[in-house]
């Protein structure tokens, strides 16, 4: 189950995982772009639905219709995340703020509250929080985006220590790859780094892979 699956990284995940044969699960805010990814998506049974993961009453009802056709994900991606338009903090808008803080850790918190129950109840699967090389440093006019990814940090090593036998969670690095939200912060800079599709290749079999060993772990994508 990918979060935030209509472009980017999360786009590049769902179409990878697809071709690897998973039954893939994934939300989004917008509806067009969730149709234009089931056209391809190889396999069948795959379940995208728009929803905003920063609801929590949306995120309820997104997480009842996945779990009534695939049951509990063996992998829950916590994908969903903005960044701020570049600005020193105090002059990023509360609004702007706020909004960030949503949907980077009150999102990912929704999808873990509506999703983890049953994957504890089976006994297994593996959640991991994507967050970003700005989770572990830092650089200046994206603090709201920093302050969030260090968050998803501290939440997914305490969410660690809560899971019973069985289960596993761990935050995870994507590294730095060319994607809208880079461009936005990098400028025509951002394409001297790695496309999402070229990076998925790699990063689909190592979280396919993944077991209960990664638990806790800091990850970073190869």
């Amino acid at each position: 189950m990918i979060t935030g699956c209509s472009r980017g990284l999360g786009r590049a995940l769902a179409v990878g995982f697809a071709a690897a044969g998973w039954r893939v699960s994934g939300c989004a805010r917008s509806t067009e772009a969730l149709d234009s990814l089931k056209s391809e998506l190889k396999g069948e049974n795959h379940v995208l639905d728009p929803c905003d993961v920063a609801s929590d009453s949306a995120v309820a009802q997104f997480a009842s219709a996945v779990l009534d056709a695939h049951g509990p994900p063996d992998l829950l991606l916590n994908n969903a995340a903005i960044i701020n338009a570049n600005a020193p903090l105090w002059e990023v808008p509360a609004q702007d703020f706020s909004e960030v803080i949503d949907i980077n850790i009150k999102g990912v918190t929704n999808v873990i509250r509506h999703f983890l129950p049953a994957m504890i109840e089976r006994g297994s699967g593996i959640v991991i929080n994507l967050s970003s090389g700005w989770g572990r440093s830092t650089s200046p006019e994206v603090a709201p985006y920093c302050a969030t990814k260090y968050a998803i940090e501290g939440l997914s090593s305490a969410l660690a220590q809560e899971l019973p036998s069985g289960l596993a969670a761990a935050a995870m690095s994507p590294g730095v790859i060319d994607t809208d939200m880079l461009r936005s912060c990098f400028g025509v800079d951002s394409s001297l780094h790695e496309d999402a599709e070229s990076w998925a290749v790699r990063a689909v079999p190592f979280l396919a892979a993944l077991d209960l060993t990664c638990n806790g772990v800091a990850l970073t994508a190869p």
